[in-house]
């Protein structure tokens, strides 16, 4: 049994939360990750924002505020340079990223890379391809998001769902461009097909709050589109999102440069709901082109796919049960062996 410490200084949450309210994917992975942990049987502490101490599911949360344990066999630092040499008597010192890694490349995050010399983690290949290779480190390595059990165990089905698209992700990253495809190539050629928008600022904590005016504006776009078959759902919890995809014909995404992973996709594709991306960031890690979805080049091509999968039912029958054959294997407790390799 290993004693991991995990340290976190973004937003506020704790082991509960996933089962409160809707989350984002970075919090709800290391949720995720850190009770995976606990079951594998290792000491599992977590400082961050948190509220108050508590254990829930065998993990230790507590206020990073109040200081952090003396030591550790593994340290993970999500994302913050202040984080990075908290642990001086850390074992084996990890930096996990999520996003572009253009922020890192700061004086204030390459003198403590240089001085810990961390392995820094990516959570995909295009991910890894954003760090140059002269930042200073203690080696590299990619490990890909666990999709959560609960998208991983769905049936077959053996029914056409109803002609209805869903949209789960970050509204700022393409809802609005989505809205005009959907309005333009995309209703027109499926007038039956309704598209179900789910989400708000509430997701993504303070940094959603930052942004919340331009998030509601495409929102209450979005509720005057419903002569056009567009339903506004709200943000919606992991269950409730479970329930939408398996009611779903597809997930209309385009995908974003700063989408490193994308776990909106994953999970819809575990679901076997295949998915309508473009190729951008990370989306081609996530569809396979033509097999579970469209990783299309354009606009028109996004269109014709959507529309496909919307009309054809052999069609869609096809790339259903190919996303449950092929896009669900990897969970976090793969993850988390890969994590455990660097002890």
């Amino acid at each position: 049994m290993a004693r991991i410490v995990f340290a976190d200084d973004g937003i506020e949450f704790d082991g509960k939360t996933l089962e409160e309210r809707a989350l984002g994917g970075v919090e709800s992975s290391v949720i995720l990750m850190m009770e995976e942990f606990a079951k594998r049987g290792h000491e599992v502490l977590v400082r961050n924002k948190c509220k108050a101490p508590m254990v829930y599911k065998g993990v230790d949360w507590a206020p990073i505020d109040q200081g952090m344990p003396s030591e550790a066999d593994l340290y993970i630092a999500n994302r913050g340079d202040k984080l990075i040499d908290l642990m001086p008597n850390a074992k084996k010192t990890v930096f996990w990223t999520h996003n572009p890694c253009r922020y890192m490349v700061k004086w204030r995050y390459i003198k403590k890379f240089w001085k810990v010399r961390p392995t820094i983690v990516f959570i995909g290949d295009y991910h890894a391809r954003t760090l140059p290779s002269w930042i200073p480190d203690g080696g590299r390595k990619v490990i890909p998001y666990g999709i959560p059990d609960m998208f991983r165990h769905a049936t077959e089905r053996t029914e056409i769902s109803k002609p209805r698209a869903v949209f789960t992700s970050n509204p700022l990253r393409g809802l609005n461009w989505l809205l005009d495809l959907w309005e333009r190539d995309i209703r027109p050629n499926a007038p039956e097909a309704e598209l179900h928008v789910f989400g708000g600022p509430s997701v993504y904590g303070a940094v959603g709050a930052d942004k919340a005016k331009l998030m509601e504006e495409i929102f209450t776009r979005a509720e005057g589109m419903a002569e056009l078959g567009v339903v506004l759902g709200g943000p919606a919890t992991k269950t409730q999102l479970i329930d939408e995809l398996q009611q779903a014909r597809l997930m209309c995404y385009r995908g974003d440069i700063n989408e490193t992973y994308c776990l909106a996709v994953a999970e819809a594709q575990a679901l076997g709901t295949p998915t309508v991306v473009q190729d951008l960031g990370s989306m081609a890690e996530r569809v396979v082109d033509g097999k579970t979805g469209v990783v299309a080049k354009d606009d028109a091509a996004f269109a014709q796919g959507a529309v496909k999968l919307l009309t054809d039912e052999a069609h869609w029958f096809e790339q259903h049960r190919n996303c449950l054959k092929t896009q669900r294997s990897w969970g976090w407790e793969q993850a988390c062996a890969a994590f455990e390799e660097l002890i």
